[in-house]
């Protein structure tokens, strides 16, 4: 398993953690006694956080406490962006005159409180912007800042965004206020806080309430609102599956197939061809089984097990995909740009066409499939003693589940 997928494992447990009715805000030492933690783990704990916090999905409150982030949108606020429309501010693009400023290029980092930060490559602290001094930055942007140069008191480095670089975002997922002929649209990142205007025009059939997406066509001046069009309407906010579907916006995943993608996919046999089994094991008369949640639907791996003369013989099987996708292919091209499947609450977006991932490249039980193969012989004291690597067939024989495997070891 790659490091992005345990990340991303390590994070959804969290947030499951966080949103659990019972789960009280608690501190990142509380957080690792409660989970069990080493004191080697507790870093990957901390880094797990550190990465919910920048997307905007935990929150952290003055003690340290950490939760799921839940955000808040108030008329006060709606009256405040009407304001800022027509509200001038000092000019930010101003040449830096400070002889003793340093000049960097990073990437801004918002704060739902109007300041922010800017990550520069190489270095170990960031530094801060204080809102007056983030000009029309927006979280992800790529900024040149201007920085002091040295600190006495021992705190972070200040500096003052001089230029945007190389913007961060032009669609945004968030949810639609109306305020009479105009709108705004609160992004579902509350690192990006600044709220976008909607003129009119650009509202199109969106309501109160309805998550959408929206492309920014002005970025705004000084203080402004960046401006933007609707260019889909996601749901209502009470729809089910909208907010799933947000997300899946918000991230850029992909939620269809290129069609050379498509065509290449469709010329795959959707079973095993007789010129496919050449130089492979033939284990189809093994006895293996499929272990998955319930609801998987791309199973692609299997184990079989068995025991001769004291020793365990256990095989694990691994679909091969590569038979059926070659290198620097479309498809090839394709899987590699989304690095794994995601699965969400309600769905699965594939890496593979579903003909591939639900079919000849998944381990349906009673049908050939290829695969690769390790093959071990295990002593009585569990120590591997012997082991082969190995192009192989196999059919599965028993679809299972988590839950019966668990019934029937209990």
């Amino acid at each position: 398993m790659g490091k992005n997928q345990i990340s991303e494992k390590r994070k959804k447990f969290i947030l499951e953690l966080m949103g659990d009715q019972l789960y009280q805000p608690m501190r990142l030492r509380e957080l690792g006694s409660l989970l069990r933690l080493e004191k080697a783990e507790k870093q990957d704990l901390v880094d797990v956080l550190e990465e919910l916090l920048a997307e905007g999905k935990i929150s952290v409150d003055a003690k340290g406490r950490y939760r799921k982030f839940q955000g808040k949108w108030s008329e006060n606020k709606k009256r405040d962006h009407a304001e800022t429309r027509g509200r001038k501010d000092r000019d930010h693009k101003k040449p830096v005159s400070d002889k003793n400023a340093e000049v960097y290029e990073g990437i801004f980092i918002g704060h739902p409180k109007g300041f922010g930060f800017v990550e520069i490559e190489g270095q170990d602290t960031d530094i801060f912007i204080s809102p007056d001094e983030v000009g029309t930055a927006l979280h992800r942007d790529r900024v040149k800042v201007a920085v002091k140069k040295t600190r006495t008191d021992g705190k972070r480095r200040e500096g003052r965004i001089i230029e945007i670089l190389e913007r961060g975002n032009d669609e945004i997922v968030g949810t639609f206020e109306r305020s009479g002929e105009y709108g705004f649209v609160r992004s579902d990142n509350p690192k990006f806080n600044k709220d976008i205007f909607i003129p009119g025009k650009y509202i199109g059939k969106a309501r109160q309430g309805d998550k959408v997406v929206v492309v920014i066509v002005d970025y705004g001046e000084n203080r402004k609102n960046p401006e933007g069009k609707i260019t889909e309407v996601l749901g209502g906010k009470n729809t089910p599956g909208s907010d799933i579907l947000a997300i899946v916006k918000s991230f850029g995943i992909p939620s269809s197939f290129p069609e050379k993608v498509i065509r290449q996919a469709d010329r795959v046999p959707n079973h095993v061809l007789d010129a496919d089994r050449e130089g492979r094991m033939d284990l189809t008369d093994l006895l293996t089984v499929t272990i998955d949640g319930e609801d998987a639907k791309d199973l692609d791996d299997a184990i079989s097990l068995t025991k001769e003369n004291g020793h365990y013989f256990l095989g694990v099987h691994i679909a091969d995909v590569s038979n059926y996708v070659q290198g620097g292919s479309a498809l090839d091209r394709e899987a590699l740009k989304r690095g794994t499947s995601v699965y969400l609450a309600d769905r699965v977006i594939p890496m593979l066409p579903e003909k591939l991932s639900n079919g000849i490249c998944s381990l349906n039980q009673g049908v050939d499939r290829l695969t690769l193969s390790c093959l071990m012989e295990i002593n009585e004291e569990g120590q591997v003693v012997n082991h082969k690597i190995a192009e192989t067939v196999i059919c599965v024989n028993e679809r299972m589940s988590y839950t019966v495997v668990k019934n029937i070891l209990e």
